[in-house]
Formats: structure tokens, C-alpha cells, sequence
């Protein structure tokens, strides 16, 4: 059964599981209750779904970066840039092997009946792989913007992007979760 063909009413299962833990009474709208086995399964299919975006990216973004070295202006380029050039190529080298783990670990771990640590273990590479991304994402852009922009605007330029993947990748789910808690905490008292 697909989504779209879900009951419009509680299953059996579902009611019986509701009444047995007292969920959804008189709360309209709420959502039953997520079997264990379902949540991991779900949450190990969002990983993959994540996974597969983020490793596009690192993907291309490294193999670009592999390429500089070859090209007749990296010679010319001054220490500062050819250091900025390694660390950038480094952290790329990280993000692609931290983003790429989870799919090692799922293959070596697969039918051990480790799911649930499978999907933790990769929650975390995820996170380690995205600040491994943004400071690859960082980094290039300081070794373009340096060729691009006079003076110290181009760390400035590059200061205000890293402050907004901080923003956008860490800070705004961080307060997020922080709300649904509080909210989760009001609802029960």
C-alpha cells in the first residue's frame, strides 16, 4: 500500500496501540505513534536521501578542485594560495570520505541486526561530513574570491558565507529542535 492509499481511518493495530499508551486522546490532528522498527527504517531511508545529495555535491566540488593543480595558473599562484589550495583539497578529501562512510558501514554491517547503530554511527559521519563540506566550500571560495577581490573584502566575503551556512546548516535546526522540546514539554504538563 502506498502512501496515498493509507486508510483515512485508524488501522486495528494502530488503535489498540493507541489506547494502549493513551496517545492521540482529544489531541485532534496528532500523529499515532511510530513503531521502533518503523522509525528506524525511516530514519535510515531520510539518511540515504541525505546522503545522496551531499555526496553529489562534495563529488563535484572535489573533483573540480583535483583539476586546479593541472591548469597553468596554479603555478603562478603565491604560498598563501598553494596552502589555502592544499587544505581546501584535504577537507574535501574528508567531507567525501566522512559522507561516503555510511554506505561502507550499511555494506559491512548489513544483516547483523545493527540498524539502529548503523543509523547513528552515519548520523554522526553526516554531520562531521557537512562541516567538512562547508570548510571545503569555504576554503574555495577564499582561494576564488582572493584572485577575484582586492584586499581583505575577500575574507570579509567569505567570513559572512561561513556565518550563514552556520546559520542555515547548524543554528536554525539546533533552535528548531530546541522549540518542538519546549512544545513536546508544554503538551505533556
Amino acid at each position: 500500500m502506498t502512501m496515498t492509499e493509507r486508510p483515512a481511518g485508524p488501522t486495528e493495530k494502530e488503535s489498540a496501540c493507541c489506547a494502549r499508551h493513551g496517545e492521540h486522546a482529544g489531541r485532534p490532528g496528532a500523529e499515532p505513534p511510530e513503531p521502533a522498527r518503523e522509525r528506524i527504517n525511516r530514519r535510515w531511508n531520510e539518511l540515504l536521501q541525505e546522503t545522496r545529495v551531499t555526496q553529489t555535491g562534495v563529488q563535484i566540488l572535489f573533483g573540480f578542485l583535483l583539476s586546479v593543480a593541472f591548469t597553468p595558473l596554479f603555478r603562478e599562484l603565491e604560498t598563501p594560495d598553494k596552502v589555502i589550495y592544499v587544505m581546501t583539497v584535504v577537507f574535501g578529501a574528508a567531507a567525501t570520505g566522512s559522507l561516503i562512510a555510511p554506505v561502507s558501514i550499511h555494506r559491512f554491517l548489513s544483516g547483523q541486526r545493527m540498524k539502529d547503530e548503523v543509523v547513528k554511527a552515519a548520523g554522526r559521519l553526516m554531520v562531521c561530513g557537512m562541516v567538512l563540506l562547508a570548510l571545503t566550500i569555504g576554503c574555495t571560495l577564499l582561494l576564488i574570491l582572493r584572485f577575484v577581490v582586492p584586499g581583505v573584502l575577500a575574507e570579509v566575503l567569505v567570513a559572512g558565507v561561513m556565518l550563514w551556512f552556520g546559520l542555515c546548516w547548524y543554528v536554525l535546526p539546533l533552535r528548531l529542535r530546541r522549540r518542538a522540546a519546549r512544545r513536546a514539554q508544554r503538551e505533556e504538563a
